[in-house]
């Protein structure tokens, strides 16, 4: 029987940092589900979509398949037969998933793939809905938060460090908004699951977050 871990959690509170990490160490396969949504919102942005146009973003749902693929352990996300990697942690796209994350068809076709990794494969799988939606019965369900003016912080560093320009105001600004439409959606809102363990990383570097998701994982998995 496989053994899935489901991270779910708001924008920039460290999900894909933290599962990356656990799954390389507990030699689990890491599914960015964020990676995936965000493919998708590539696809609509590139083909000059309305998000608000649920009828056209269901229609471009049938053209689009999205493939997971590692090389030398980093994993890439497959879009139509072309690696997205570079462009799918964009600002623009993270905006366009969150505001197509809520339509049904969207949701239909990648959670489907998801269940099916997680059934033949032990799975590390970060979002916004993973334990209480797409994966219900894993063993661990993790809820990874922060504050909002440290999830500002975090994102407006990495870009400063990768010589981006950014707006911290603006940033902040984005991440609350962004709050409020994944709690506030009809389909799945964030939400912490009932059986989920808090981790509060506001205060707590990366390593810390590691080694706290970790023990919880070994308590479970019976090995303490």
């Amino acid at each position: 029987m496989s053994f899935n871990i489901a991270i779910d959690g708001p924008s920039g509170a460290g999900k894909s940092t933290i599962a990356k990490r656990l799954a390389n160490e507990l030699s689990f396969v890491y599914v960015d589900t964020g990676a995936m949504y965000r493919a998708m919102a590539l696809c609509f942005l590139r083909k000059k979509i309305d998000p608000a146009d649920e009828t056209a973003i269901s229609d471009a749902c049938a053209d689009i398949d999205i493939t997971l693929a590692y090389q030398d352990g980093v994993q890439r996300v497959i879009l139509n037969g072309e690696n997205v990697n570079d462009y799918i942690r964009a600002e623009e796209v993270g905006i366009m998933a969150s505001n197509t994350s809520i339509y049904p068809a969207v949701r239909a076709k990648l959670t489907a793939l998801e269940q099916k990794l997680a059934e033949t494969n032990d799975v590390i799988m970060d979002g916004r809905d993973i334990g209480t939606c797409v994966l219900p019965n894993a063993q661990v369900k993790i809820y990874l938060t922060a504050e909002v003016s440290a999830r500002a912080r975090r994102r407006y560093e990495e870009l400063v460090k990768k010589g981006v320009a950014a707006d911290y105001a603006q940033i902040e600004a984005d991440i609350k908004e962004r709050d409020y439409r994944d709690m506030n959606r009809d389909i799945a809102p964030l939400r912490q699951a009932d059986d989920a363990v808090l981790v509060d990383a506001t205060a707590m570097d990366i390593d810390q977050v590691v080694a706290t998701v970790r023990e919880i994982y070994e308590r479970a998995a019976g090995k303490q």
